[in-house]
């Protein structure tokens, strides 16, 4: 996997360098309660030099006949390596400790830490909180993978009185990267 390191990235976030860039493609949403539905989806990883990335994402709704549907989720947040990692959480060979804030449009807070390297980020809730009409949420798991130069992408809940299982999954292709920025070959990763 051959990708960019923006010349300006703080070199804390540098095991994330894989996932600066605007990424779209589509997905599936599907959960007890929920109606199965296909969706379009935009992420921007991105930076303004100081020691974490910014994340945004919006998921639309697909049509029928593929088109466009309404809005389904917003979400925005912050993506750090950690200095450490939390307590009883082992590291494998090649990874960083990660820590992400992540706030939905529906009034959700989400806290997570896990780990990032070799091209997968994996990801568990220490809480999450809601607004008063927000979501029941509980708990939740995501993973994110460079798979083919893609990324590959699915999240678990635990909500709405239901057990941790599959809620929502896509694959993204970048669509845009880092402008001033070095390649790094696969055995340059930090």
């Amino acid at each position: 996997m051959t990708f960019v390191i923006p010349s300006d990235l703080a070199p804390e976030v540098y095991p994330l360098a894989w996932v600066v860039g605007t990424w779209e493609g589509h997905g599936v949403v599907d959960y007890p309660g929920i109606d199965a539905a296909d969706f379009r989806q935009r992420v921007v990883f991105d930076h303004d030099g100081g020691p974490y990335l910014t994340y945004t994402s919006t998921i639309t709704l697909m049509g029928p006949d593929g088109e466009v549907g309404q809005v389904w989720s917003v979400e925005s947040g912050f993506w750090r390596v950690a200095p450490s990692a939390p307590e009883g959480v082992q590291l494998g060979e090649g990874q960083h400790p990660l820590e992400v804030v992540m706030a939905d449009a529906s009034g959700l807070l989400t806290a997570y830490f896990g780990a990032v390297g070799n091209g997968r980020i994996d990801l568990a809730s220490r809480f999450a909180a809601a607004t008063e009409s927000g979501p029941d949420v509980r708990a939740a798991t995501r993973m994110y993978g460079n798979v083919g130069g893609e990324l590959m992408w699915a999240w678990d809940l635990k909500a709405f009185g239901q057990e941790l299982q599959s809620y929502a999954s896509g694959r993204l292709s970048r669509v845009e990267g880092p402008e001033d920025a070095a390649t790094v070959e696969p055995d340059q990763e930090s």
